[in-house]
Formats: C-alpha cells, structure tokens, sequence
C-alpha cells in the first residue's frame, strides 16, 4: 500500500483510527465540561463514531453544540496522544483513583494475561488497546460534528444502567463532511417511520412494541409485493405452501435452534407441553418435505412460503420496519439431489436478480462462510463453501468473503442493495444446508433404488417483506411507482358542476382496476394538486366543464406538472403500459 493511500480515508484501518481518536476527544471534552461524567466505552463505527456517558443529567441539543466547541478547541490544542501500558493491579488503581467504574469493571473482565493499555492526550487518560493518530491536531475541528443522542445500556444488557450515546462523525475535510450531512438530511427526509405516518401506510402502537400495523393503503403496496412475488415464483417452478406458526419443542431441538437460537424465541404452553412460536421457517418446511417418500425423479423440489417468524429484539435494538420482533419472510427451501447444487443455485441466483431489476436496485455479493457454531464437520463445511464459490466464479461475479457470518447449519450468499442515497441493505441470502435434511432424516430414493439424502437451499429474495417495505418507503421517498401507489389516481373536478363527470371517469379507471380516488373538497383546484403531490400520488386528473363537454382529462404528474389534455380511454392505456412495466 502506497502511502498516500495509507492515510487515506479509503483505507479502513486509518478512517477507523481518525474516528477513535476524535472518540477521545469528545470523551475529553466531556470531562472537562461535565467532570462528574463516567466513561464507558467509544469506538469507530461505520459512519463516524460514538462515546457512551452515565452523567445525571440529560444531554440536549445545546450540550451537544458546547462539546463540538470545545473538541474544535481541543484538536487546535495539537495534544500528543501517548501510549503506556501498566499491570493489572495499578491499571485497576488508576480507573478507581479517577472515579472510572466501567473501567475497573472492563479490566477485571480482562484475561489474566491480556495487555492493558492506556492512552493520555493532555490531562485526559483512557483505557483503549488503540491504536489511534499521534496528535488531536491531526482530526479537522472544522470537519466534526456531533448529530445525535440515544440511549444505550451498559454492554448491551437490558439489565444494566441505561446509559447515553452520543454519535458522531469527522472527516478529513469539511467539504466532505457537508456532503455526508446534506445525505443525512435528506435521509431523514426519507425515514420511513415518517414517511408511514404522513402517507398513512403503517404504524406502530405501544400495546405491541416491535409489533408493525399495516394500514389499508400500507396493505396494497404489501399486497401488490406479494402478488407479484407470486408470479415470479410459478413461474420459477415453485409451489407455495404455509406451515403454522407454533410447534412443539422437540422440533427445535431435533433443528438445532434449541442450541443455537434460544434467546431470540418465544415460547408457550398447550396441553401442558412446551412450544415455541417459530423463529424462522425451516423447520416447517423439513416436515412439509418429510411427509411422504420421493424419487429423483421427483427433485428438484421448490417450496415457497410468506411465513410469519417471531423474534426477541431487545427494545433499545428496534426500528421501524427495519428492526421488529414480528415480520414476514419470502422464504423458499429446495431439496435437491447433490448433482443439481450447482444448477439451482444459478436458478436462484438469476431470479434473485430479477427481482432486484424490478426495483431498480445494485447490488454486491458477498460469500458468507462457516460460523464458529456450525454444526457439521470441518470437510463439510469446506465443500458447501467451496460449491457456492465454484458457482459465483463460473458466472464471474465479483464477490467479497465475510468471515465467520454463515448460518450455523451452513454458508451463504449475501445480497447487498444499494438505495437511491447509496445506502446499502442486506436482503436477499441464498443458504447451502447439508445438516437439517440430516437432522430430519430425509431421503430420496435413487436411480439405483437406494436411498439418497438430499443437499437443500434456504433463500430469500426480500428478506422481510415489512423491512424491504421500509428500504422502499426510503429509495423512493414515499413516491411509489405506478404498479405499487396505493392511489394511482386521483380526480379533481374544479366545479360542483364536474363532479358528475369526475364519477364517471374514475368508474371508468376502476373497472378497469386502477386504484383510484376523487376529490369533492370544495378548495381550489391549486390546493388540491399540492394535497395531492403531498400523498405522492402518481397522476392527477383535473376535470371542469371544458373537459366534461368534450370528454378529455387534463392529466398531471406528481413532478413533471401539466400534460395536456387526453381522452380517458387513452389515458387508461397509458397507465396499463406503464404498470405492466413497472417503471
């Protein structure tokens, strides 16, 4: 690497070492405005970083502005940032003298033989292994900014002292730094939280934290999802089916949930026997296989399924639609002979692909390998890995390894979307199992008349159908397109007098199955186009005597204005063009 690039913020090392080091320089700041603070922890994270506080008061947007003052202050000041390290006794003496609790407690929890070090800049000194930039000089005090505070329990743990996070981010530039915030306002912009709200989609109750409601226009855009997931589906040779959403426990320790997946289930009593409400849909499916004998003849076979899992989330962990404890999975689960891996994997992977062309989307790939917890043998683990790079590579596409993130009962190919704001989403996943069709002792009978054990493939394409509503929501700030709008249309008479000739068009449009609406309000027509470039409604039809006497609509769109003047036969089949496309 040369070293240009060395220390350059495209190189992951160094970006991580300028946020740590600007981690400390709010963990000084805040000592020295607020003494009383206890420290905790603060590393680099992937859009800047964070520092976590137990301090008795609240921190409020003018706290906030007072730290960033005097971390500017601080990075001026050019503090060399120096490195000592010290036996765990006096390192234990030293956090106890500066009143650092969540110190002491993080090198207790030190192996006896582990190195503890710390780092001084100035009069500030932390526990850290580092590494970090040589000077606070060396972090742009022009090119930081603070953005937000949350709460967080100490080490993750709903038990402990909830603590407050402050998040935030530098560059090496304030140019840099502008464009990343004018990204980030125009992301919240797109929240979908917001975004659900305002367009009157979803919502979520304190009665069920985690738990999303989807409104009836929410329920046409997931709807449509759905309808056009099963399409694509037939078409791919899949049969769909549905599995039930309890099932005993002796199913998910013959799965290996039981083992590895326990603290994130649910679980309930019926007739005195402990069940647990599904977590994931495999297991049904393995039953779903499992229920009568096959041939060779009969595989590849491809079960499709909208389940519903339940998973436990931590509260603080939850996030609109993109974090819930309740969501629904386009799983699939193909059983195949070991000779057909490699075919249906491709099959997979080019219907993966379409979808994502539907929307739009770029994406990259990355191979999932053997987590520390798998549940098969070292050679197993080798050759499923090997399978999924052989089919990647014969189809050249570029990929990167992700260590250690496969699923326990194998590796997996990861999807990653990119939205409209750059913003990345892992969503789709194909999964290589040879472990469940072991556990669940299945089998096929062979052109030898033997019995065989079938390889077979998890996969999903959106993922959660509530989160990919949420990616969407964001990619296209709330303004669907045509095939998906929950209003496709809506019609504005400009008289009392074109209300009749308003009903008879939008008769017209829904016959023919266009989600339409119209609006009587006695307002200006103005107000109503504005209410209706709100809603994000696609085109708008505005009809008075003029349009009425001679049968036309003048037609607008929700950005690109007026449109002329049309016939609404005409305009029906524009409509149906653009929806059978779905641009």
């Amino acid at each position: 690497m040369s070293e240009e690039n060395k220390y350059s913020f495209d190189n992951e090392v160094f970006r991580n070492t300028y946020r740590h080091t600007t981690s400390h320089i709010l963990a000084q700041a805040v000592k020295r405005l607020y003494p009383e603070a206890k420290l905790a922890i603060g590393p680099a994270i992937k859009d800047g970083f964070y520092y976590d506080f137990d301090i008795p008061f609240a921190f409020t947007e003018e706290h906030l502005e007072a730290l960033e003052a005097e971390m500017r202050k601080i990075c001026k000041e050019k503090l060399k940032l120096e490195r000592f390290e010290l036996p765990r006794k006096e390192a234990i003496a030293l956090m106890e003298e500066k009143g650092e609790p969540y110190k002491v407690e993080l090198i207790n929890d030190l192996p006896e033989d582990a190195v503890i070090s710390f780092y001084t800049q100035g009069e500030f000194t932390d526990l850290c292994a580092g590494p970090h930039l040589d000077s606070t000089g060396r972090v742009k005090g022009n090119a930081l900014k603070l953005t937000t505070v949350n709460g967080a329990y100490w080490r993750g743990d709903s038990d402990q002292k909830m603590l407050q996070r402050i998040y935030g981010t530098c560059f090496p530039s304030k140019a840099e730094l502008d464009v990343y915030l004018a990204r980030m306002e125009e992301a919240k912009k797109r929240d979908h939280r917001r975004l659900g709200r305002e367009l009157d989609l979803f919502m979520f109750s304190d009665e069920g934290p985690g738990f999303p409601f989807f409104l009836p226009k929410g329920m046409i855009v997931r709807n449509e999802l759905e309808a056009y997931w099963r399409k694509v589906h037939k078409a791919a040779g899949y049969e769909e089916v549905r599995t039930p959403l309890i099932l005993n426990e002796e199913l998910w320790h013959r799965s290996g949930h039981w083992d590895h997946y326990k603290e994130n289930m649910y679980f309930t009593e019926i007739d005195e026997a402990e069940y647990a409400i599904k977590p994931m849909n495999c297991p049904g499916g393995m039953l779903v296989y499992g229920r009568k004998p096959w041939s060779y003849k009969d595989l590849p076979l491809r079960f499709c399924e909208m389940g519903v899992v339940h998973r436990h989330e931590l509260s603080g962990a939850l996030h609109g639609l993109f974090r819930v404890r309740c969501f629904t999975q386009d799983d699939a689960h193909i059983f195949m002979a070991p000779e057909q891996m490699q075919d249906e994997i491709g099959r997979v992977l080019d219907l993966i692909d379409s979808v994502y062309q539907t929307f739009g989307f770029q994406y990259h790939v990355e191979l999932s390998t053997c987590p520390p917890d798998f549940i098969g043998s070292e050679e197993m683990c080798d050759y499923a890995e090997g399978v999924l790079r052989q089919v990647l590579d014969a189809r050249g596409m570029e990929f990167v390894v992700n260590p250690g993130d496969g699923a326990f009962y194998g590796p997996k190919i990861d999807f990653h979307l990119e939205d409209s704001l750059g913003r990345t989403w892992q969503c789709g996943t194909i999964q290589l199992d040879f472990q469940m069709p072991e556990r669940f002792d299945l089998t096929y009978t062979g052109s030898d008349g033997e019995k065989h054990r079938p390889v077979m493939i998890h996969r999903v394409a959106f993922g959660s159908i509530e989160r990919f509503i949420g990616i969407l929501t964001e990619h296209y700030a709330g303004a669907f397109p045509l095939w998906l709008a929950p209003v496709q249309v809506t019609v504005l008479p400009i008289t009392d007098r074109a209300a009749g000739y308003a009903d008879q068009v939008a008769a017209t449009l829904d016959a023919a199955g266009i989600r339409v609406e119209t609006d009587y309000r006695n307002e200006k027509i103005g107000y109503k186009i504005r209410e209706a470039q709100m809603q994000k409604i696609p085109y708008m039809l505005v009809v008075g005597d003029k349009e009425a006497e001679e049968g036309t609509v003048a037609v607008r769109t929700r950005t690109g204005g007026d449109q002329g003047t049309v016939s609404p036969e005409a305009f029906l089949v524009t409509l149906q063009e653009e929806i059978a496309g779905k641009v």
